[in-house]
């Protein structure tokens, strides 16, 4: 029996460890609106449909207590992360010039064989953070 349909990636987490450091560059330097935040623990950002979960990995690995309104089971990753962001592909040039206005150092910009192109950098934590022209996965 298949499985039904997906509509998409609802969320993606990515494990930091200064949830200060990691609220100025997403929220300041990626320019995502912040949902919500709990001190030691998580901080989450919007970004279009999707939401960018960034837990700090050894406050999720703990499981909830008994009576827990919320009782997301324990979870967590060690070392770094990837997550990709889409734009539109006119508009990486000025991702380019807003990242390196900014201080942060690109790891690698280039064009695939389809001719979308993407943008590497790493987040405070060390995870690979990607720009890409959202045609990258596009069919045919």
């Amino acid at each position: 029996m298949p499985a039904p349909p997906s509509a998409g990636v609802l969320e993606a987490a990515v494990y930091v460890e200064d949830l200060d450091a990691t609220e100025r560059f997403y929220s300041g330097v990626l320019g995502l609106e912040r949902i919500t935040r709990v001190e030691g623990r998580h901080v989450f950002f919007r970004c279009g449909e999707s939401v960018i979960l960034a837990f700090i990995a050894a406050a999720t690995r703990r499981p909830p207590a008994q009576d827990a309104a919320l009782p997301v089971p324990p979870h967590g990753a060690v070392g770094p992360g990837h997550v990709c962001l889409a734009a539109d592909g006119n508009d990486l040039d000025e991702w380019e010039r807003h990242l390196k206005n900014s201080g942060v150092d690109i790891e690698a910009d280039f064009k695939w064989p389809n001719g979308a192109r993407s943008i590497y950098l790493r987040d405070p934590a060390g995870n690979s953070v990607e720009i890409a022209d959202r045609t990258l996965w596009r069919r045919g």
